[in-house]
């Protein structure tokens, strides 16, 4: 096994589980924030305690695209997979 591949193994099976999993927990967050925040919207304290968890749950989020994005430029730059097909035969005239 070559390191190419070795990295190819580590971010399809660590990587980009643990973003996609990461982002599942902070969409919850997210999601638990809207209803805190629409059902008790007569409290001022809970809708604080709403608007902080929208807040977190966004961040979480944007960390988490901005993460896999990141991983994804690294590693469609410097590990290139073997995915060259060949060139149709109207192209190469």
């Amino acid at each position: 096994m070559d390191i190419d591949q070795f990295i190819i193994k580590i971010v399809e099976i660590i990587l980009n589980p643990l973003i996609m999993a990461l982002f599942a927990i902070a969409t919850v967050v997210f999601l638990w924030g809207v209803v805190v925040f629409i059902k008790d919207a007569e409290s001022p304290e809970k809708r604080r305690e709403g608007s902080q968890k929208i807040m977190y749950g966004l961040i979480g989020m944007f960390i988490m695209v901005s993460s896999f994005a990141l991983v994804n430029i690294l590693f469609n730059t410097f590990v290139k997979p073997n995915t060259s097909k060949p060139i149709p035969e109207i192209i190469r005239r």
